[in-house]
């Protein structure tokens, strides 16, 4: 098993460590394409609203998952940390609508 290094009595830690460079290699790929597809004129602003969003919360989750460390606690944590999910879904979709 692995310990923390700083962590007072190096407490053990059960997994792996996630390769962060990869993580930062995805969220780079995820946020150039988003940069790249606010710039196409092509796609219909709903439609593209709606994907900007959908990749928006997918990196939004590897961020929370891997780099706030929540893949690897308890789920009794996870309950919290999604209970505010809904709430934040319906003021995207308010602010969508205002848009439209």
């Amino acid at each position: 098993m692995e310990t923390h290094a700083g962590a007072a009595g190096a407490a053990p830690v059960g997994h792996k460590q996630p390769n962060y460079y990869l993580i930062w290699l995805i969220l780079f790929i995820l946020t150039a394409a988003e940069v790249g597809l606010a710039f196409v004129t092509t796609i219909p602003k709903p439609t593209l609203a709606t994907i900007l969003v959908g990749m928006a919360l997918w990196k939004a989750m590897l961020v929370a998952m891997y780099y706030m460390h929540l893949k690897f606690e308890p789920r009794r944590l996870w309950i919290v940390v999604i209970a505010p999910v809904p709430l934040a879904i319906i003021l995207v979709m308010v602010v969508l609508a205002e848009a439209w």
